[in-house]
């Protein structure tokens, strides 16, 4: 597949502060308030481009202090069966990279919430990496996540996403060594940065009952190695209930939920205004559970 050609990059006056300043200054009034910052996940165009956008506001309006926002893609390798369902109806309706910059470009319209745009590689490189950053930032957009893009060879998504201000977000599984986390956190904290996405388990997304027992001393191995760069730390995979979020709390920035919503979008997809109000009340539960109690 053959990356675009194009090699502007917009042009930012000076002082203006860079679109990735606002994920860091997203997690310091989380901080600053005794609390880790909640980042609701939701697939673009899911179950329509309208009831998509309308849970994202919703979600906003329930406490989100950042939003990711999913690209669809035909083969999401990082998700499990719920993401993956909500990526194959996505593309059924025929949501694309533009579509999802557009749906962005609404949804800043409306907030200053920070946006995070999660998807794969193909897709970025079929639309062109340096077009797909300058109109990210354009429509919006703080920052990438791209799970399938290890570090040595984030090279060139890396440049063009810095040259347009936003932050290159990356994915530590348990699993990783800690030379290779003192590496990939190295990478991370070029700037302009965002923060160190942690996945809690092995495998992919998708609610469960309880968190991993290895989470809080993964964290810390993590932590060991992104202190020296201040770099946060969000928890991701497998967060959905009031009660995740508090102990994520306890030892991490912040945390990520994917799944649930996109279920509770799927359990009131017939009725929009009972759509909005369950995921308000939702994120609105685990806003409440944010508090970094000891």
């Amino acid at each position: 597949m053959q990356q675009s050609q194009q090699s502007e990059t917009s042009e930012r006056p000076k002082g203006e502060a860079l679109p990735a300043q606002r994920i860091g200054q997203a997690f310091a009034r989380a901080s600053s308030e005794g609390r880790c910052a909640l980042i609701p996940y939701l697939m673009c165009g899911f179950p329509s481009v309208e009831q998509s956008l309308e849970a994202i506001v919703a979600a906003i309006e329930g406490g989100a202090d950042l939003i990711e926002l999913g690209l669809p893609f035909s083969d999401p390798l990082a998700d499990g069966a719920t993401i993956q369902h909500a990526s194959h109806q996505a593309l059924e309706q025929g949501i694309n990279v533009a579509a999802c910059l557009s749906m962005a470009r609404q949804v800043a319209a409306r907030s200053s919430v920070p946006l995070i745009l999660m998807g794969y590689y193909n897709p970025l490189l079929a639309y062109g990496v340096q077009r797909f950053c300058r109109e990210a930032a354009a429509a919006g957009a703080c920052g990438l996540i791209i799970p399938d893009l290890p570090p040595e060879e984030a090279g060139p998504l890396l440049k063009a996403a810095h040259e347009e201000g936003l932050a290159l977000i990356f994915l530590v599984p348990p699993t990783t060594p800690d030379e290779r986390i003192a590496t990939i956190v190295r990478v991370a904290a070029q700037e302009p940065r965002g923060f160190i996405y942690c996945v809690s388990l092995s495998g992919v997304t998708g609610a469960r009952a309880s968190l991993p027992p290895h989470l809080q001393s993964f964290i810390a191995r993590v932590r060991r190695q992104s202190a020296p760069y201040g770099l946060p730390l969000a928890v991701g995979f497998g967060v959905s209930r009031p009660e995740h979020v508090a102990e994520i709390a306890r030892y991490a920035d912040g945390a990520v939920v994917g799944s649930a919503l996109v279920n509770l979008l799927e359990r009131h997809a017939a009725d929009g205004a009972a759509q909005r109000a369950a995921v308000r009340d939702y994120i609105r539960s685990l806003r409440e559970r944010t508090a970094r109690l000891p």
